[in-house]
């Protein structure tokens, strides 16, 4: 089963089901256009005079009921203690979680309160008017920390998967192809310090995972950010959440030629999301210490994601610009993303000669 086949049968036996197990009559159902390597169908449904919803339809076989579970119930959670997310909505049943089958293919269905606001890229990258960005820096901050704090207190009915459950050395030698002999020796090498890094109560625990401008919603008139998407939620050091705000940050100053501007935006950057980020939880010194490492495991997901989406898509392995810089930044162990290294050019961020595999 794939998305257009997908979107098909929506059209002409899931949506008339979905209507009827969250009540959704009267709704105007808009297809949102799923992103490369997106593994949901998703729909934004309309209705005059309520709350805008949207609608999950998840096809791919590869995550079992309690996977959905795990996630959904992790969301009602956070809502519940007061973190900022988009509510998950049960289903006349009282579920969080619908399953319709349909040719011998079971389709997992969730509803979600639509976030208020929009993000950051529908708004042109431009935040609120008079309002300076260092604000929009420390939300992010505020918003992570409080769904760590939140999270350190949770005991889940369905546990989602752990880190060490999909990122270790065999996963890794059967996904990355052998022509990348140098690669798969550096993820080898990350995979075992990882091993050795502490992982109690206030260092690891569940996280979204995929914490970006992509995954959350900005109201402009008072700044409050709504996060959603937890599709890759898991239990992770919670240094994961924050090495992905630096690795994004890196988009307000990229075409910045000199690279000490740029380390010096960095730091500062990084301050401020900090601050709000320790305003709802602690975070201990040896931990942010480890930014380095850990700015390194992002480039590893990101690499993994990537020979995934070619795999799920029946695609023959390729490495284009930007997935040959992430891997030369592992191979050559350049830290921080190479964004202050002789390897970077802000005329063409993050890109390095295309290689065969």
């Amino acid at each position: 089963m794939n998305y257009n086949e997908t979107v098909l049968i929506g059209d002409t036996y899931l949506i008339p089901a979905v209507t009827e197990l969250f009540g959704l009559e009267g709704y105007e159902m808009k297809l949102i256009p799923a992103h490369e390597g997106g593994r949901n169908v998703v729909y934004n449904c309309e209705k005059g005079g309520s709350a805008s919803k949207i609608l999950r339809i998840s096809f791919l076989p590869d995550r079992s009921r309690e996977d959905f579970l795990g996630e959904t119930e992790y969301i009602r959670y956070l809502f519940e203690h007061g973190g900022s997310v988009s509510n998950v909505i049960s289903s006349r049943k009282g579920k969080l979680l619908e399953e319709i089958s349909y040719n011998n293919h079971t389709f997992f269905v969730c509803l979600f309160e639509k976030a208020k606001g929009k993000m950051l890229v529908e708004n042109n990258y431009r935040y609120r008017e008079g309002v300076p960005i260092t604000e929009y820096y420390y939300n992010c901050g505020k918003v992570l920390g409080k769904l760590h704090q939140i999270s350190k207190g949770y005991t889940p009915a369905h546990r989602r998967h752990s880190f060490f459950d999909k990122y270790n050395v065999d996963y890794m030698d059967k996904l990355i192809p052998s022509s990348l002999p140098l690669l798969k020796e550096k993820l080898v090498e990350l995979l075992h310090t990882l091993k050795g890094v502490d992982s109690n109560e206030d260092t690891f625990g569940m996280i979204h995972f995929d914490y970006n401008d992509g995954n959350y919603s900005i109201d402009f008139d008072n700044g409050q950010i709504t996060v959603y998407d937890f599709d890759n939620s898991c239990y992770c050091w919670y240094m994961f959440d924050l090495a992905g705000l630096w690795t994004h940050g890196v988009g307000w100053i990229q075409f910045e030629p000199d690279a000490d501007k740029r380390k010096k935006f960095m730091d500062d950057y990084f301050e401020t999301v900090l601050a709000g980020y320790t305003s709802e939880t602690k975070i201990e010194k040896s931990m942010l210490d480890k930014l380095p490492l850990f700015i390194k495991v992002t480039l590893m997901e990101n690499i993994v994601d990537a020979f995934e989406v070619m795999r799920n898509n029946g695609e023959e392995p390729e490495c284009d610009e930007e997935l040959s810089y992430l891997i030369k930044c592992l191979e050559d162990d350049i830290p921080y993303k190479g964004f202050f290294h002789e390897i970077y050019d802000c005329e063409e961020p993050f890109e390095y000669e295309e290689r065969t595999i």
